[in-house]
């Protein structure tokens, strides 16, 4: 399983927005990501506008492309585009870049664990 995490950054003027639009995800949005491999997946986002993703997946490029061909995706994308800072025209999923993982506390404890 892969964890992934990323980071985006949300205008600050659209904070409460963001925060409301994810309040209550399109049921058919949820359907999609959990369809189409992404887990654990969660958002969390600071008063600065620094917003975190974490999820984790068999494999992330799978994962992305099966949501790439969904049709509620590309909705939610553009629904979600004028939300994010310096995208200049990229999607917001394809903006997402995994940062590396340097630390996992059960891989470090192992068998103690």
């Amino acid at each position: 399983m892969q964890r992934i995490s990323f980071l985006l950054r949300v205008r600050r003027d659209k904070l409460a927005d963001y925060r409301e639009a994810h309040a209550a995800v399109w049921p058919d949005m949820l359907c999609a990501l959990k369809d189409s491999g992404w887990n654990n997946y969660s958002l969390f986002l600071g008063d600065d506008g620094v917003l975190v993703g974490y999820l984790e997946t068999e494999d992330f490029d799978a994962a992305q492309r099966a949501m790439a061909e969904t049709e509620v995706n590309a909705r939610w994308q553009a629904a979600m585009a004028d939300y994010f800072v310096a995208l200049d025209g990229t999607r917001p999923d394809e903006a997402m870049r995994p940062l590396t993982e340097i630390f996992h506390l059960e891989d470090q404890l192992g068998d103690r664990a």
